[in-house]
């Protein structure tokens, strides 16, 4: 290996051995069949999103919030479908964390895998937040939440000890094994399905026409709210679990039939769900109940009803057997999201199992105990997921950071599936994506459009708490690889900390929840500017001093940095930043932020190279490592009757 570039490395340090990628599957149990996958993403599915998203999607739309559900439903759906190739053609437990590393490298897949951590591992935190609130919205008595400045979060000692009660719960479910996991998860699920259906067919009894006119028609706040709501009112957050198929696929008896089969129906079945449910909210408005005067819809978030809209406009309706069911919807307040809660703490598993096997966390965390689990992983996830209780007591404070971290990571599907289908062209591939010259971009492009919806002010959040993981991997992999000297990445990763602590605390909008800068801060344009500076002095810095191979992964991850820096003042300048009139106004910034993706798109998909682990998983199907063209354009139908893409 060339050294250039890089100092000695101690000799006490042992590289990780690529081979570890395909030997940690072999322990885990094959025992998932297909509706346990179909029903692990039903089950997180429908978690406590349908629950509040139908009313602050209203409130953020008004009646085209219909067109919300239906919109994210797609977008998930073209997000999904280069995914479900991926999956079938290499199921992998943990997928979403392992697969960019092997299409773009380690940096890539570190700074992804991070992402994805900090989501998944902050979802069961979420849920049992939203049974605590809702339960203590109803029996106040009990003490379990308090508001602090105007909003509700859980009280400490009843509150706190309650959440944390459900977490144990949720780590009981999982320790015992993923049979155990899946066979309650379908009887629950069961449940989370049929309780939204009676839902919307129960509000459709009081349903009333009238709600859909008035002043401003259908789409009162105009259209860009439509994109708005997506990533802001809880309807991406309650698709997010259609990736748990993938995550098990490790785990699957028949993956390359089930993966695809099972993610892609269950955000169809979720599709339908919402989009009825919010047709039948909007319907049974009862303008009078809920404390407002008809068509207040931006005030519908403030009003009575939203600690518990459905089952508010249930027993407004006046009529018995709507105010019964109410009841039955009050105790889904708590099954729905425990079972997402405990789906997504093995999920949250499965990302530390995913991250110990390239090397990005200590190999401890690959055990398993006698039910085929890792343990030390389940272990983690609790202790993480507990620790978010304390600077989010809150399902109102995570909500926006979930869903635009998680989603973030989702473009990794389009740029990767043109690499694959370079490097591994003939894998089998059960699930092979017709047409992917043009699904493959579109879904890349849809997952960033969401991130973008999502708004300056969370995307500030969601860009710090990304790039402050950057200084793990060089402490870590980067020297536990032998790239670099493990005394100057220290001192490296230290500035760069030292410089992020100041430039986030002078910007004034991260950890603010606020929609305007806090006082004495810099202007944007200076807090931008220095915010770019420290991330690039890092990346450089790390390229400095790794040696070839080190520069190599650092170098293909350049598409993603300049995908994170451009969005990020597009964001602020742009339709959905804090700025009163803002320079981009919508679809202004809509379609910049298009074009930056389709550079981003076209950089990544060329930056893709046959990593050493790729080649590993190529080699031990017996197939070849490909070079020829990446696939950006249509051709020919395949001979064998495979669809081309």
């Amino acid at each position: 290996m060339s050294e250039q570039g890089a100092s000695s490395v101690p000799a006490d340090v042992t590289p990780v051995a690529s081979a570890s990628f395909e030997a940690s599957d072999r322990h885990l149990r094959r025992t998932v069949p297909f509706q346990s996958l179909l029903f692990l993403s039903m089950g997180a599915i429908i978690g406590s999103g349908w629950l509040f998203g139908s009313l602050k999607a209203a409130a953020v739309a008004g009646p085209a919030a219909v067109l919300s559900w239906a919109v994210g439903g797609v977008f998930v759906i073209c997000i999904s479908l280069a995914w479900a190739e991926i999956a079938g053609m290499i199921p992998r437990t943990g997928a979403i964390v392992r697969y960019p590393s092997l299409t773009h490298g380690a940096y890539t897949g570190w700074i992804m895998g991070w992402a994805y951590w900090l989501s998944a591992a902050s979802v069961p935190t979420i849920e049992a937040e939203a049974v605590v609130t809702y339960l203590g919205g109803r029996w106040p008595q009990a003490d379990f939440v308090t508001k602090v400045q105007g909003q509700q979060v859980l009280a400490w000692p009843n509150g706190i000890l309650f959440g944390l009660g459900l977490m144990l719960l949720f780590f009981v479910l999982n320790f015992f094994g993923v049979r155990l996991l899946s066979e309650w998860n379908r009887w629950f699920t069961w449940w989370k399905i049929v309780v939204p259906v009676l839902t919307f067919c129960f509000l459709f009894a009081a349903f009333k026409g009238v709600n859909y006119g008035g002043p401003g028609g259908f789409a009162p706040m105009g259209v860009a709210p439509i994109f708005q709501a997506l990533a802001t009112s809880g309807v991406i957050f309650a698709y997010l679990g259609f990736r748990q198929a993938l995550d098990y696929g490790g785990e699957a008896k028949n993956p390359q039939r089930d993966i695809p089969l099972a993610t892609i129906g269950s955000i169809v079945i979720a599709m339908v769900i919402y989009v009825l449910l919010q047709i039948a909210f909007i319907g049974a408005l009862n303008w009078h109940a809920a404390g407002l005067q008809p068509y207040q819809w931006a005030k519908l978030a403030g009003s009575p009803w939203a600690a518990g809209p459905l089952y508010n406009a249930l027993t407004a309706a006046n009529l018995g057997a709507l105010a019964a069911f109410g009841t039955v919807l009050l105790i889904d307040a708590g099954i729905s999201p425990s079972g997402t809660g405990w789906i997504y703490l093995g999920t949250s598993t499965r990302v530390f199992y995913g991250l110990s096997v390239p090397g990005w966390l200590p190999a401890v965390f690959q055990r398993m105990n006698p039910w085929g689990i890792p343990w030390p992983s389940v272990v983690g996830a609790l202790v993480v997921g507990c620790v978010f209780f304390v600077p989010a007591p809150s399902w109102y404070i995570l909500v926006g950071f979930i869903t635009s971290t998680t989603v973030l990571t989702y473009i990794m599907g389009g740029v990767a599936l043109p690499v694959l289908r370079r490097f591994a062209p003939d894998m089998p591939r059960p699930f092979r994506l017709g047409a992917a010259w043009f699904w493959a971009p579109v879904g890349f492009l849809a997952a960033l459009m969401i991130v973008y919806w999502s708004g300056f002010s969370t995307l500030d959040n969601v860009f710090a708490a990304v790039m402050v993981g950057l200084p793990l991997f060089a402490w870590f992999f980067a020297w536990g690889r032998g790239w670099a000297d493990r005394r100057l990445l220290v001192v490296l990763g230290v500035v760069f900390l030292a410089a992020w602590i100041y430039v986030n605390h002078m910007g004034g909008w991260t950890l603010n929840a606020g929609s305007k800068v806090l006082p004495g801060s810099w202007s944007f344009p200076i807090y931008d500017v220095a915010f770019s500076a420290a991330v690039l002095f890092f990346c450089i810095g790390l390229w400095a001093l790794c040696n070839q191979e080190g520069r190599r992964h650092v170098q293909r991850s350049a598409w993603l940095i300049f995908l994170i820096l451009a969005t990020f003042p597009l964001s602020y300048w742009g339709e959905y930043g804090p700025l009163p009139n803002p320079a981009l106004g919508f679809p202004w910034g809509t379609l910049v932020e298009v074009g930056v993706g389709i550079v981003a798109y076209v950089w990544g998909a060329f930056s893709g190279f046959a990593t050493e682990e790729l080649k590993e998983i190529v080699s031990a199907a017996g197939q070849r490592i490909g070079s020829g063209p990446l696939p950006l354009a249509p051709r020919a139908p395949a001979p064998s009757g495979q669809s081309a893409g």
